[in-house]
């Protein structure tokens, strides 16, 4: 599958729709003869097809599922919507909005500070797929969300920095994704 043009709003369009993801959204991951959608639902799948990253224990696997789930609703949702808004959106976003997504940006990421405070991971004493579902926008630039995470969340910015150094090959969103960097508008 060709990498999708996110930007110039081909997967809102029908026939991205019909063909491609129903829901119009990336990511979509084709594997054994498969489309898989969503990333909380691709996560899940690599993590038992592989055997790793999914909990070592049966509560450990409850408690990725929990913060899969807290993830997708809370705080990813809040800070990607705030940083399209802030850094891509084709209008000014009103204040009032903007202050509202901060307000909830605040709540969701005090509730991981304070989970990560003493201790490496989100769930066990390794990496799990909770890791890196909570970990998908945290890299990007301060400017394109204006929020200075290592300044404000001094947990969420020492579990990034060791993140780092235990995922085999990771790399930064602009070394890793394809195309450029696009300055924050607003």
């Amino acid at each position: 599958m060709p990498l999708a043009d996110f930007a110039a709003g081909l997967t809102r369009s029908d026939a991205w729709r019909q063909g491609e993801n129903e829901m119009g959204e990336v990511p979509i991951l084709e594997i054994d003869g498969q489309r898989l959608t969503q990333s909380a639902a691709i996560l899940l799948y690599l993590a038992r097809r592989e055997g790793r990253y999914g909990g070592a224990t049966d509560d450990e696997q409850q408690d990725v599922l929990r913060w899969l789930f807290f993830d997708n609703h809370k705080f990813t949702s809040y800070f990607a919507t705030y940083r399209f808004m802030k850094s891509f959106a084709g209008t000014p976003p009103e204040p009032a909005l903007m202050a509202w997504f901060k307000g909830r940006i605040d709540n969701a990421f005090g509730i991981v500070d304070k989970h990560l405070a003493g201790r490496e991971f989100i769930v066990g004493s390794a990496p799990t797929i909770a890791d890196l579902s909570l970990a998908g926008y945290q890299f990007f630039p301060v400017d394109e969300s204006g929020i200075d995470v290592a300044t404000q969340y001094p947990a969420i910015a020492a579990w990034r920095e060791r993140l780092k150094t235990a995922l085999p090959g990771w790399k930064p969103p602009y070394e890793l994704l394809p195309g450029e960097q696009v300055p924050p508008r607003w």
